[in-house]
């Protein structure tokens, strides 16, 4: 082949490579046409009306407010306990100064230690204003089982307006102990004391009302640590009676509920039923309120004491434990309850070791 041919040869397979290098590149810059359609979800969405705007932005704003919690705690919990905090907060702040404000006052009076005259004003309102608060100490439950233990000739001193009548268990029948022993249960008499006769009265009505078939029943207005041993006149009289030459100096039980708090001298009162209560069997059932286990509770009832005895007749801060053992009774069974304020006794008069053995 000759010169010129094989020059023209190269030039043309030059300019077919230089020209397919151009399409590849001119295709490469080419943007890729899609031959597929738009989906639905693709496709320009309708305009929102105002209503559905307004729906969707409350529904957004609710559930952003249910996903914020504050150490697991959503805000309405949140607010709850803020409003419970500034009550509780501002109540203390009331309870302080007029608690304050009450101890100030209660020491500026002069308030005798025989406080007992009180309740003849207080005897007609008596049981409204306690009934509250012994329902919430559940006294009745504590005052019943006190009352059922009362047997035989049964004496009740600062007897009140007779909150202990519904409690009785009158009429003595035939019983068993704990024990199996066979014992004498329920009232053969009952006699009830108080020192004011207003109150007196109130019990007598309120018995008639409540107990009218019993009969052995005397009412009295009189000192408790005067009471001689008077009972009601039986109809009929049984062997056993004829034999018991000392029934009638003792009676087999004595009960006194809140009466401690009111006495002058309680320990002299306490020394005197023992002496009239049956030495052998006999039980003296007390239920009283006085001091606290507590200091703090203490303080706070000897602040208030001077008040409360010249309103209600009461000295509540007494230590009825130390009055007990004063008294020289021998304590049969001691529980308290309300941070140690309300007390429970039976007592016994105390036998010496000659009649022991």
């Amino acid at each position: 082949m000759s010169a010129p041919r094989i020059c023209r040869a190269s030039l043309q397979a030059n300019w077919h490579v230089t020209t397919f290098s151009r399409g590849i590149k001119s295709k490469a810059r080419r943007p890729a046409q899609s031959t597929t359609k738009p989906s639905p979800s693709q496709r320009q969405a309708p305009p929102k009306s105002e209503l559905q705007r307004f729906q969707e932005r409350i529904r957004t704003e609710k559930e952003a407010t249910q996903k914020k919690t504050y150490h697991g705690i959503s805000p309405r919990v949140l607010t709850f306990l803020g409003i419970t905090a500034l009550t509780i907060s501002t109540y203390t702040g009331y309870l302080y100064a007029s608690y304050t404000r009450e101890v100030s006052k209660a020491q500026s009076l002069d308030v005798p230690t025989d406080v007992s005259d009180r309740y003849n004003s207080t005897a007609p309102t008596f049981d409204a204003e306690v009934e509250l608060s012994e329902k919430a100490m559940r006294m009745g439950t504590k005052r019943a089982d006190l009352v059922h233990m009362a047997r035989g000739d049964v004496l009740e001193v600062s007897c009140g307006t007779g909150r202990n009548l519904e409690y009785y268990e009158l009429g003595e029948r035939r019983g068993v102990d704990t024990d199996g022993k066979g014992v004498i249960k329920g009232c053969r008499t009952l006699t009830l004391v108080d020192l004011s006769s207003q109150m007196v009265a109130i019990t007598e009505e309120k018995f008639r009302r409540l107990r009218p078939e019993f009969t052995r029943v005397l009412f009295r207005a009189q000192d408790a640590a005067k009471v001689a041993v008077e009972k009601p006149v039986t109809t009929t009289k049984t062997a056993r009676d004829a034999g018991d030459e000392d029934r009638d100096r003792y009676y087999d039980t004595i009960v006194q509920t809140m009466g401690l708090c009111s006495m002058p001298d309680p320990v002299a009162t306490l020394k005197h039923l023992g002496s009239i209560t049956e030495p052998s069997r006999g039980r003296i059932l007390l239920l009283e309120h006085g001091r606290s286990y507590y200091g703090w509770l203490n303080r706070i009832l000897d602040n208030l004491a001077p008040a409360h005895a010249d309103r209600h007749g009461c000295w509540w801060n007494r230590d009825i434990g130390a009055i007990v053992k004063e008294s020289g009774l021998e304590v049969v069974e001691e529980k308290r309850w309300h941070f140690g304020t309300t007390w429970k006794y039976v007592l016994r008069p105390r036998q010496d070791h000659g009649e022991k053995e």
